[in-house]
């Protein structure tokens, strides 16, 4: 209990970003319900899949961000074919993949505190895209665009997946997939 009371003050206290993790039944869902619960501030919830979207009480990151289905390339110079534009969004032309209501750039806009749980699944393409969308949307070029992210998950579960044909492209730019690989959290890490 000292444990879970110390991570809420931190969490409360600082803006840094945490990875938590622990084995199945360590209590890693019931702590993110108990700092749900309990924190000033503004909290969003979401998970890489609907499943475990349900399971934390929250939503999946593509919903909340209406990202785009396929893979993100963080270089604003790659020269994708014709043929593969639609499959891959970049720096360059994520804006028009993305279409946000005016009511989810409020929530993004006032979210203080992102936390991300089964993080296991979340790809690195992925939570660069995420970290690309916060900080255009805040107007703001810290990490995230200044939101405080918290993953939560246990690495030895479910990986994240991707098809032969992204991971062929993804692999130029990352080493594997998993979301520590991103490379907001390769110059910032948690």
């Amino acid at each position: 209990m000292q444990r879970q009371q110390y991570l809420q003050e931190f969490i409360a206290h600082t803006n840094r970003n945490l990875f938590l993790t622990g084995k199945a039944g360590t209590g890693k869902t019931t702590l993110l319900h108990r700092i749900r619960k309990h924190t000033y501030k503004n909290c969003v919830i979401a998970a890489p899949t609907g499943i475990a979207a349900l399971n934390a009480g929250g939503v999946t990151l593509h919903s909340l961000l209406q990202l785009p289905l396929g893979a993100f390339i963080p270089d604003s110079l790659a020269q994708l074919p014709e043929t593969q534009s639609q499959l891959f969004v970049t720096p360059r032309d994520f804006r028009r993949h993305i279409h946000l209501q005016e009511r989810k750039i409020r929530l993004i806009q006032a979210m203080e505190l992102l936390v991300i749980d089964e993080v296991s699944m979340l790809r690195a393409d992925t939570l660069d895209l995420v970290d690309l969308l916060l900080r255009s949307v805040r107007r703001s070029p810290l990490p995230f665009g200044g939101v405080q992210v918290l993953f939560i998950g246990d690495m030895l579960q479910l990986p994240p997946v991707v098809k032969p044909h992204e991971w062929q492209v993804l692999s130029q730019y990352y080493p594997s997939l998993f979301f520590f690989h991103a490379h907001v959290l390769q110059k910032y890490p948690p």
